[in-house]
């Protein structure tokens, strides 16, 4: 083995297994201790289905772990067992709408980022949703990278707050 210098470091594990190739030093001990940095969770509240499944699909390709809730309520009750790194809220869903949502996590002793998106944009929509201090305020449908720009600054966020 060598060190961190940019060579490579050929480690056969067992002796008549192939040689492995790691660039790094820290390659080869995240291999042989299995160290792994935990995931940022999200969570998606939104109570349309066909929403709550893209929104996986583009956050787990972007190696995040997920889970999905229809409704605000669902969500409040999780939280108390898995609080998520962030949360991609809708505004408009029935039973507690998501200014219901946001003002409960705003309340909360450990306060968790959020990024708002509703298809149904309107002035006193934008400004009620503002008034909660939400990271970012999306129109759907929602740009991919856009939303994934706004869930990284979200976690940037809670990581110096």
């Amino acid at each position: 083995m060598t060190t961190d210098h940019g060579l490579l470091i050929t480690v056969s594990p067992i002796p008549y297994w192939p040689k492995v190739q790691y660039p790094t030093a820290a390659h080869f001990w995240q291999y042989c201790f299995c160290v792994t940095k935990p995931r940022s969770l999200i969570a998606v509240v939104d109570d349309e289905e066909s929403i709550r499944k893209a929104l996986t699909r583009l956050l787990q390709s972007a190696g995040l772990d997920v889970e999905t809730f229809a409704s605000g309520a669902r969500f409040l009750e999780s939280i108390l067992t898995r609080r998520p790194d962030c949360v991609v809220l809708d505004l408009h869903m029935p039973v507690m709408n998501g200014f219901e949502v946001q003002a409960r996590l705003a309340e909360s002793v450990t306060p968790v980022p959020v990024v708002i998106i509703t298809g149904h944009d309107s002035a006193e929509t934008h400004d009620r949703a503002l008034a909660g201090r939400p990271i970012a305020y999306l129109r759907k449908p929602v740009d991919d990278q856009t939303l994934l720009d706004a869930i990284k600054l979200a976690l940037a966020h809670k990581r110096t707050s």
